[in-house]
């Protein structure tokens, strides 16, 4: 489920037990319900299923923080694309090894396909030849909070998380 803050600005995905307690609650309303017309029952009640729902207050989101650096949020961004060859990336790895004062910085991580992870161990790129395809770098954008794993998404939250739906 999609939460929107009370300017429909996409804030994060939420489990769907947890967007339902919102809307009963009345902290949250339905913008779009499940397009499958998915129900839960309770023994007294039906209810629907949400997609998309806006909380009724508006709530002030900091701006100035930095993306946590973690595994889904890394392949996100390298798009599940080994930083090496360009294969599917399975594994993260540090392009200035830990082992040798590399940091576990956006700027120092890449997503690499086991083989190339394997193949670099803990040597630097200059040592086997190799370079980066890309330039790992600190993601930005409005919509990185969203980067809870569920971002699949559901077509109705395209006019609201834009590119990020699949």
């Amino acid at each position: 489920m999609l939460l929107l803050n009370a300017s429909f600005e996409p804030l994060t995905t939420l489990p769907m037990r947890r967007a339902v307690l919102l809307v009963l609650r009345e902290k949250a309303e339905i913008v779009h319900r499940d397009e499958a017309g998915a129900l839960l029952h309770s023994a007294t009640r039906t209810y629907e299923v949400p997609s998309v729902i806006r909380l009724r207050r508006y709530i002030n989101v900091p701006r100035a923080r930095r993306v946590p650096l973690t595994r889904v949020a890394l392949m996100r961004r390298d798009r599940h694309m080994c930083g090496y060859c360009g294969k599917r990336a399975e594994t993260i790895d540090h392009v200035i090894p830990r082992s040798r004062g590399g940091a576990h910085v956006w700027e120092n991580v890449v997503a690499a396909c086991k083989p190339c992870n394997h193949r670099k161990a803990d040597k630097f790129l200059d040592q086997i030849g190799w370079q980066l395809n890309v330039t790992p770098k600190v993601p930005k954008g409005p919509h990185w909070r969203l980067i809870n794993g569920d971002i699949h998404g559901d077509p109705q939250w395209e006019p609201y998380t834009g590119h990020l739906v699949a």
